[in-house]
């Protein structure tokens, strides 16, 4: 997100040359954090390491028991209306909404113990997120705006995009660190990200007086010349912005028009769908870390089944299932057909699971206490459980896992030390998570 003279705005949407040339425009991109090295230089990252990370996050907070921790023992108010079916991995049973998932078991693994204390949704997600809960005065950057900010990739593609979706801050990083925002939606016959497709009295002009641009963006900022530090990040951040907009390459990346129509029709030629194969297109191109907000675009349903107006009921995961079964199982078979599972992880997941109990609506309500967690590739040995819930899945039984664990194994994936700090307030050095907090290590085969 931009603030543009005063106006919150997207820059994948909303966003002219215009509005990026004018002066007072370009003094909101971040320019309030402090310079910093590259942590890499200092160790903080492995830059042997080229994992990337397509972060699913479920807006709503899926019910575990209904998708992939069944309890086909318990009584009928509390397994609900789905049964459990078995997968290509023996003793893993999941949901028989994920009929494809249930084929690419040994793909994934599955955290069925996860657990936090906030049953609000917006408080939730930015916990899931961050690794850690709000806190008063200070805001915490999700993991995507931390990986953009442990190093620039240098790249034409910008290192953190969200697809669909309201953006958590980057907190105390700042604007420049927050993500390329795609808020339209990639299913619609007419999807283009507009500030990547040049107006006609854009194109119609050379390369070069394109670049005369930049001259004289250039000029408007010697004020900044005694300020090596502010210079260089302004510059940073013209640059990212200045190769996406005019990269043909860039541009094609966000083309999902180039994929067959048998792909796009595998993925589900639904929003989160095509969302979902675009993420890999851009993992595919050096994006290091993208988001995809499942949220509600399937006529009022979502994950959310109260049961009551205006909440979905519990059958909205006749829809939502099949959806996520069809988009979740074409990623990792995509990913894996080309190479590229090994080297990116992919994590889904709920702000939250949903009570055991059905209520008098019909639904499930939220339950903080209890959720499921799945995570592919990027090292992460498939096959396999870690942690379980109670008999009705109330609360985890062993090997509880909290938000701050999950943060912590998608750093180690990416290879991003944990003792690594942050420049925050005050340059007041933060580290990326809080000192004891260790990754998941049995879904890598490590104790």
């Amino acid at each position: 997100m931009l603030c543009l003279e005063g106006r919150r705005v997207a820059v994948g949407e909303g966003v002219t040359r215009r509005d990026f040339l004018h002066a007072g425009s370009l003094a909101s991109l971040g320019l309030t954090l402090s310079n910093f090295s590259t942590l890499g230089a200092l160790g903080a990252v492995d830059t042997r390491n080229e994992t990337r990370c397509i972060f699913l996050l479920l807006v709503g907070g899926p019910s575990q028991l209904d998708t992939w921790d069944v309890k086909p023992e318990a009584p009928s108010e509390i397994r609900g209306p789905y049964k459990a079916i078995a997968t290509n991995v023996s003793g893993i049973r999941i949901s028989q909404l994920f009929p494809r998932m249930a084929g690419q078991a040994h793909r994934f693994a599955l955290v069925r113990s996860f657990y936090h204390k906030n049953a609000q949704h917006e408080a939730a997600q930015q916990w899931v997120q961050t690794g850690r809960p709000l806190l008063p005065g200070l805001s915490y950057p999700p993991v995507g705006s931390v990986v953009n900010a442990l190093g620039r990739s240098g790249g034409e593609l910008p290192d953190y995009v969200l697809l669909s979706g309201r953006a958590q801050s980057a907190g105390f990083l700042g604007k420049s660190r927050e993500p390329f925002l795609i808020p339209s939606d990639p299913s619609d016959p007419t999807f283009r990200v507009r500030d990547l497709v040049p107006p006609e009295y854009i194109s119609a002009l050379r390369v070069d007086r394109r670049q005369s641009f930049r001259q004289l963006v250039d000029e408007g900022f010697r004020r900044f010349e005694e300020s090596s530090a502010a210079t260089k990040l302004l510059d940073a951040n013209f640059d990212q912005a200045y190769r996406i907009l005019s990269s043909v390459e860039a541009r094609a990346a966000f083309d999902i028009g180039q994929e067959s129509p048998r792909v796009r029709d595998r993925y589900g030629r639904t929003r989160f769908g095509q969302s979902c194969l675009l993420a890999r297109r851009l993992i595919e191109r050096g994006v290091r870390f993208v988001t995809v907000n499942m949220f509600d675009d399937v006529g009022g349903l979502s994950w959310d089944i109260h049961g009551a107006a205006p909440f979905s009921p519990i059958s909205a995961l006749d829809t939502l299932g099949p959806m996520f079964d069809h988009a979740f199982s074409s990623l990792l078979e995509d990913l894996a057909d080309r190479g590229l599972l090994d080297r990116t992880l992919v994590v889904a997941l709920g702000e939250f699971g949903r009570t055991p109990k059905i209520n008098s609506s019909g639904g499930r309500d939220h339950n903080p206490g209890c959720g499921t967690v799945i995570l592919a590739g990027g090292g992460v040995v498939g096959g396999q459980v870690v942690g379980s819930s109670d008999a009705i899945g109330s609360e985890p039984r062993d090997r509880p896992v909290r938000p701050d664990e999950v943060v912590a194994t998608i750093y180690y994936a990416l290879g991003i030390r944990l003792d690594a700090h942050l420049p925050g307030p005050q340059n007041r050095p933060i580290p990326v998570v809080e000192v004891g907090v260790q990754p998941i290590r049995e879904l890598f085969g490590t104790s």
